[in-house]
């Protein structure tokens, strides 16, 4: 892990190399093109993006049109938006019609900081969940944002792409593999497992080595793919470990502590502890004071762990 870039930032730069390269690429915003990045389109491509303006609703609307008319679309705007204002929208235009939108939400979780309760979504990763054939993206860093979009947009059909405001850890290389709907396993481990997402990722690594430390082997997996779950590593990990912690920047209501819950309940019970946001909202603050005042930080995973040896 060296250099931290924002993981919207590397979808800026996704969308500008893939703009020669895509012709039927189409790119919307509702209005926070600088902001989502989707702005380093507009700059190589201007014909082919849209601002829609403060109308999340119209956009998810417009860009369901214009992929059953034949065209990739993207369309962006602040998770809080995209996946909460304009859910009717996505579940019905999108959804239903299984159309070939990718929509890459910005600013998720308590990372967004100062700009408080109203923009910090801890349910977008819950909502998207529930429509049926909607795949499920949660990058952790830059270099998996751009392994993992070129897959995106490579599939036909709808997709939720969960991207963050704060700069974050470049924890993979550009020769990792990563495949989507399969979870990657970054540390072997058989005294109990870590199963983390998005941000959250670089935090367990950072614990889980500090317990390597002290000769506890966790084993540790990127589930970067929330939908469709990769339910066998999931399995394989309770068989093998028996203890299992996630970890998220998201409610553990709905999200990957929920996910993870309902395969083991089901397929391999084993004991378990969430590390993500609890039934309750955030608060404006320093991003790093936020994760620690809510619990989700390596020293968090860490106890969590030890909690369950």
């Amino acid at each position: 892990m060296a250099d931290k870039i924002a993981t919207r930032q590397a979808y800026g730069e996704f969308l500008q190399e893939e703009a020669a390269k895509n012709k039927d690429l189409v790119v919307l915003d509702a209005d926070l093109a600088g902001s989502t990045k989707t702005s380093m389109f507009k700059k190589v491509e201007p014909d082919r993006f849209f601002d829609m303006g403060i109308a999340e609703q119209n956009m998810m609307g417009v860009a369901a049109g214009l992929a059953v008319s034949g065209k990739t679309v993207c369309a962006s705007s602040f998770a809080m938006f995209a996946a909460g204002r304009a859910f009717e929208i996505i579940r019905n235009s999108i959804g239903y019609t299984h159309a070939n939108v990718k929509i890459c939400a910005t600013h998720a979780g308590i990372t967004v900081g100062p700009d408080g309760a109203t923009h910090q979504t801890f349910e977008d990763l819950a909502l998207m969940r529930t429509i049926p054939g909607m795949t499920v993206v949660n990058p952790c860093d830059a270099t998996s944002t751009k392994l993992l979009l070129r897959q995106v947009l490579d599939f036909d059909g709808p997709c939720y792409v969960r991207l963050g405001r704060a700069s974050v850890p470049v924890f993979y290389g550009e020769n990792d593999k990563l495949e989507l709907g399969k979870g990657h396993v970054l540390r072997e481990g058989n005294d109990a497992t870590v199963i983390a997402t998005g941000i959250m990722v670089s935090a367990a690594a950072e614990a889980v080595d500090r317990l390597a430390e002290e000769g506890i082997h966790v084993r540790l997996i990127d589930m970067h793919t929330l939908k469709p779950l990769d339910e066998d590593i999931i399995v394989k990990a309770a068989q093998e470990t028996g203890k299992i912690v996630t970890a998220e920047e998201h409610s553990v209501i709905g999200g990957l502590g929920s996910a993870v819950a309902s395969v083991l309940a089901e397929k391999c019970p084993a004991r378990m502890k969430m590390v993500g946001q609890h039934d309750e909202f955030g608060e404006s603050g320093d991003p790093d004071e936020l994760l620690e005042k809510y619990g989700m930080t390596a020293d968090d995973i860490e106890k969590a762990v030890r909690e369950i040896l």
